[in-house]
């Protein structure tokens, strides 16, 4: 078996073909959870790929959609196997946001919308450590260094030499302002945003506070999109207590017009590249 496999990817893929089995049989998912004695949240969370199948959960579903082709149980079968296989993230332990982290992996593109800290995938390890360390003022030091570790773990996707993640990120001027750990910090983590965005593959831009108001006020946001097309771009909101994934084609589109409407606004890619070298040297100065 591939050790390649992104469990992620495999439990969406699965939950699909199951969605299109019970649809294809005409019952409701709360149909199907009566005939099985589960939940109803159980049969949507498995179609929508966000909990793991066993190849158990596989079997009794074929039963009750009826499926005699056996070579769709045992395709199916393999998947959910397949789908039950550790990432790489999961030798960091408990990470909470791993199901965004199994997009992440296996995304062709990444456009990011982010007002208040640089994203992660540019972040330097202290910047990354300050950042996580305010945000989470509770956490432990020992959780506060595995999540450093994940994230620059992350970083891999954009430096790789083979199939790297493009990446398109528009921040805004707020981001590169707001101090964060202390100025020699910013001043080596807009240094380092400088550097990478010379990288064929991302591309950065800084929405300026005069540009006043935008389409991106309600918050931060990502869209992931695929390079096979049975997997559907994705919509990604990190919350406090839980993400939100949204994947029906008018949501994606309707984000995928805000990320316009913000990239039109936003500076050019050199111009936004002076501008963070410039707020860089501010820094120096400042001390």
């Amino acid at each position: 078996m591939a050790s390649n496999i992104n469990p992620t990817i495999r439990r969406r893929r699965l939950g699909q073909e199951l969605r299109k089995l019970r649809e294809g049989r005409n019952m409701t998912a709360e149909q199907v959870a009566d005939r099985l004695l589960v939940s109803q949240s159980k049969i949507s969370r498995l179609e929508n790929g966000r909990r793991s199948i066993s190849q158990r959960d596989v079997r009794d579903l074929c039963g009750v959609y009826e499926v005699e082709d056996q070579r769709i149980v045992d395709l199916l079968m393999q998947m959910a196997k397949e789908s039950r296989q550790q990432g790489w993230w999961h030798a960091f332990g408990d990470v909470p946001y791993s199901i965004y982290i199994g997009f992440e992996t296996d995304a062709e593109s990444l456009r990011i919308y982010s007002p208040q800290v640089v994203p992660g995938l540019l972040q330097t390890s202290s910047y990354a450590e300050a950042v996580i360390t305010g945000a989470l003022p509770e956490t432990s030091t020992a959780e506060i260094e595995k999540r450093v570790r994940v994230r620059l773990r992350r970083q891999d996707r954009i430096t790789m030499e083979k199939d790297p993640l493009r990446l398109w990120a528009v921040l805004d001027e707020a981001a590169l302002r707001r101090v964060v750990g202390n100025r020699h910090l910013m001043r080596e983590q807009l240094e380092h945003l400088a550097e990478v965005m010379q990288l064929p593959q991302v591309t950065v831009q800084v929405l300026p506070f005069d540009v006043g108001a935008h389409p991106g006020l309600n918050g931060q946001y990502a869209i992931l999109e695929f390079t096979n097309e049975d997997d559907p771009s994705v919509v990604y909101i990190e919350g406090v207590t839980s993400d939100l994934y949204l994947e029906k084609a008018p949501d994606v589109q309707q984000y995928s017009l805000m990320y316009e409407h913000l990239r039109a606004q936003a500076l050019n890619v050199e111009q936004s590249r002076q501008l963070i070298l410039d707020i860089a040297k501010e820094y120096a100065k400042q001390g």
